[in-house]
């Protein structure tokens, strides 16, 4: 045994076996501007930023902070762990790399383009998700006829009946509700059927070209959706939409704010009713033209509201105005 051992150290040492397993941290680090949530991402790479933890970093965060900031520049504010990544084939079968993500959140005069680092509308690389202006053009065209035709291919009729089912549930189709918060489960139902491009590389795929939509390299794209399902959940029980506005605000800017997340419009006098009676915002006194009519009320967060209560949040009445 102990000959073994040695010998294993000794093959570990001398880089031949395939059992190493590496660790990668990652970002996804969302601003809103205008109206349009947007993913910070390396130039020319749709990639996130990331890089390998070593043991050089004092901690996880302090690793992910150092690797954003020298690949883009970008200073991190609001930061939470997100999901750990570790699926065998989620890379390659060369090496094992484990991933562990992060969301972070910032203001959008925080969010500047640069040489090293570039933001996309979030809904760049996933045309289905935003649904403010009613059912998308890519869904009705596309996807829909698309994963009819991948149910209609299963093997046998539990089968077939199932895909049809999983599709309906995924993307509100035979007059279910759309739920903004399965943007991962529609992804990974978009993966399985080859629909995407990350599902065809390979050569293996035998589907025609993929549904019109952005890709990114690996499996950033389903971080990426992890982050989005995570944060159009948060934002109805915590108030972290605040991390993404400006330090004064009118509610409408709020609102468009959440709409932008949540990819639907919202109940304009609903949504006023549940974020004044939640106390969540107070008026500063000042006003603003800058909406294009009559001046509107200047709000900023009321800090203490969240020491206040264990549970704050917007609540979201996610109905269409």
């Amino acid at each position: 045994m102990a000959h073994q051992a040695k010998a294993t150290r000794k093959g570990r040492a001398e880089g031949k076996t395939n059992d190493a397993v590496k660790a990668d941290l990652i970002a996804v680090v969302v601003a809103v501007n205008n109206g349009d949530p947007r993913v910070l991402t390396i130039p020319q790479a749709n990639a996130l930023p990331s890089g390998p933890f070593e043991l050089a970093h004092r901690s996880l965060q302090s690793g992910l902070r150092g690797w954003v900031e020298q690949q883009t520049g970008q200073p991190l504010g609001y930061i939470e762990q997100l999901y750990t990544f570790a699926d065998r084939d989620r890379i390659g079968a060369e090496e094992r790399v484990i991933s562990i993500s992060y969301l972070a959140l910032t203001r959008d005069e925080e969010a500047r383009a640069s040489a090293r680092r570039s933001w996309a509308s979030w809904y760049e690389y996933f045309p289905w998700e935003d649904h403010r202006s009613g059912t998308p053009t890519v869904v009705l065209e596309h996807l829909r006829p698309r994963l009819r035709e991948w149910a209609d291919g299963a093997d046998d009729a539990a089968a077939r009946l199932d895909r049809r089912r999983r599709a309906a549930i995924a993307f509100g189709f035979d007059d279910r509700s759309w739920n903004e918060e399965l943007a991962l489960q529609r992804y990974e139902l978009l993966y399985e059927a080859e629909l995407v491009e990350e599902a065809a590389r390979g050569g293996h795929s035998t589907t025609p070209a993929p549904v019109p939509s952005r890709s990114m390299i690996a499996d950033h794209r389903r971080i990426l959706a992890t982050a989005m399902t995570r944060l159009r959940s948060k934002i109805k029980y915590r108030p972290v939409v605040f991390e993404l506005m400006q330090p004064l605000f009118t509610l409408l800017q709020l609102q468009r704010t959440v709409e932008a997340l949540s990819g639907r419009l919202i109940n304009k006098p609903n949504f006023r009713r549940l974020i004044e009676q939640q106390e969540l915002v107070e008026k500063t006194g000042e006003t603003t033209a800058e909406t294009g009519g009559r001046p509107a009320q200047l709000y900023r967060f009321r800090h203490a509201v969240v020491d206040e209560r264990s549970v704050a949040g917007t609540k979201l009445p996610l109905t269409r105005a």
